[in-house]
């Protein structure tokens, strides 16, 4: 089944992406529509699942995790039973922010976020290491973000 995608729900989506906690009649104001019209629209969006949830972004800064680093990481042997086992583990981890499996020379990039370099040392040996599939984890730290978003493109769409 299609789904119906057009320039109202770009409108909606675009205005939720700058601001989640605007309220119905705010949101139905700036695109346009009766109140009852948007707040159908935005629940087909949510139904569809072209919304996946309404969430808070946290600076993790302001809160002390002075570390964010990015961990590629190998698996072996890469097999569907060392997959699911890396992946159940991953899924525990709070310091885990994100996770992509990729294509090339590594399996899988993780975003970590730590309070300092020694918690995330010891995240790395003490908890994610734990797993004997992992053969190799290649980290990145970051010294500063230039960039961060969630935003979509939805006019590309």
């Amino acid at each position: 089944m299609a789904i119906v995608f057009d320039n109202t729900d770009r409108a909606i989506l675009r205005e939720l992406q700058l601001d989640a906690s605007i309220s119905n009649l705010e949101l139905s104001k700036k695109i346009g529509l009766s109140p009852s019209a948007c707040l159908a629209r935005t629940k087909n969006l949510v139904e569809t699942g072209i919304i996946k949830k309404f969430t808070t972004i946290v600076d993790e800064k302001k809160l002390g995790m002075e570390v964010t680093a990015f961990a590629l990481v190998n698996l072996s042997p890469l097999n569907r039973e060392t997959i699911h086992s890396f992946l159940e583990d991953v899924q525990k981890f709070p310091q885990v922010q994100e996770c992509y499996t990729l294509t090339g020379s590594h399996d899988y990039l993780l975003k970590i976020v730590a309070k300092d370099m020694d918690s995330y040392r010891n995240f790395i040996i003490d908890s994610l290491m734990r797993n004997s599939s992992i053969s190799r984890v290649e980290t990145s730290v970051v010294m500063s973000t230039e960039k961060r978003t969630v935003y979509v493109p939805v006019d590309e769409v």
